[in-house]
């Protein structure tokens, strides 16, 4: 990584909120001093290859990929978050937010793995090993016995800048049809018709006990610390009208469109998967998030499962869909999720603002990341 912070680009495509323009920008210790209009010869010249702000991403579940490898298996938790930060930077995103899971579930973490990751995390940061700005959205299984337990082992960390609350009980949210949930979890554990009965009605009865109280106590957390709320998999106006009273200020996933547009009517950004744009479709047969795109209430974009989508997607939409240009959708994944977690000091080619920068190649197909910058410091 460069330790050089001061440079100037020039004949960029640069894509601003509102526009794409040939021009460049002055970077002096970290920030942007100065954007520009027009061809010049001063400075790193991109020869018309897009400059847009570094990415965003405020959903991403990959780390465990490296961290879990196998099941059983766990890697050197410095080792495994370098790997998945290289991944991470390398596809142009210069803001992580990390998931860690906040209650037991069916991939088999023991109580304090989310909190070992998030030490070295905080080792990692302090040490100056990644490339990328690492900071930690904690998915709150709110009908898990164990959630507050996890939960409290975080309180006072200052890389939590972003809390989700859901409830992946069959019958509801994500898994209305219990065809999609027998596929996805029946398979994967390999239970017997009777035994998978039998789990069914446990998360349904923990969800009846737990969800409600959980969801209100770490809603009331977050409100008092200020830190962004989150909900996930939201199906109904109800459970709008329940996550706008919480105080959400983000829709992750909303399985129906009439919970995206009440989602969004409330002024909570609706995220859904760059994957799902891509692909054309969901993973889990809900809603398309091309199609909420297609009316207007797509607000940002999340790799979840695959980082390399994040750079991805918004060329695809802005290819796809009517009424969405460029502009638009970088704004998917870079100004609107940065605003949507108060990080008010990136995500857009502005004056003041870090110096945050990824120069994209694209022909046709597939954009190619050439060349990030992170304050300044070419780390990719």
């Amino acid at each position: 990584m460069s330790d050089i912070r001061d440079f100037e680009i020039c004949n960029a495509s640069l894509v601003l909120e509102d526009r794409v323009v040939t021009g460049g920008v002055v970077v002096r210790d970290g920030r942007i001093t100065e954007v520009t209009e027009g061809t010049s010869r001063s400075g790193f010249d991109l020869e018309g290859d897009y400059l847009i702000p570094g990415l965003v991403e405020l959903h991403t579940d990959h780390l465990e990929v490296h961290y879990a490898p196998r099941p059983g298996v766990r890697w050197d938790t410095i080792a495994a978050i370098q790997a998945h930060d290289g991944q991470v930077a390398t596809a142009g995103i210069t803001t992580v937010f990390d998931c860690l899971r906040m209650g037991a579930d069916d991939e088999h973490f023991q109580p304090g793995e989310m909190r070992t990751l998030a030490d070295a995390l905080h080792e990692g940061r302090d040490q100056g090993r990644f490339r990328a700005d690492h900071l930690i959205h904690l998915r709150c299984e709110v009908s898990a016995p164990d959630m507050l337990s996890d939960y409290e082992t975080f309180r006072g960390d200052p890389l939590v800048h972003l809390v989700s609350v859901m409830d992946h009980a069959p019958g509801q949210r994500q898994f209305q049809n219990l065809d999609q949930y027998t596929l996805y979890y029946q398979k994967k554990l390999g239970l017997s018709d009777e035994a998978f009965a039998a789990f069914v009605a446990a998360q349904q009865e923990a969800s009846a006990r737990h969800s409600g109280p959980n969801r209100q106590i770490v809603a009331d957390d977050c409100r008092a610390r200020g830190i962004a709320l989150a909900s996930h998999d939201d199906a109904t106006i109800d459970h709008v009208a329940e996550s706008a009273g919480h105080g959400v200020r983000i829709a992750e996933f909303p399985t129906t469109l009439d919970a995206a547009r009440a989602s969004h009517a409330a002024g909570i950004s609706v995220l859904m998967g760059a994957p799902n744009i891509v692909r054309g479709r969901s993973h889990s047969g809900n809603i398309a998030a091309g199609d909420l795109a297609a009316v207007g209430v797509l607000d940002v974009l999340s790799s979840d499962y695959v980082p390399i989508s994040l750079i991805h997607a918004p060329f695809v939409l802005a290819d796809r869909v009517a009424g969405v240009d460029l502009p638009q959708a970088i704004a998917m994944v870079t100004a609107t999720p940065a605003r949507s977690v108060g990080l008010m000091d990136r995500g857009r080619i502005a004056e003041g603002l870090r110096a945050d920068l990824v120069r994209v190649q694209r022909q046709e197909g597939v954009p190619v990341v050439r060349t990030v910058w992170r304050e300044g410091r070419r780390v990719a």
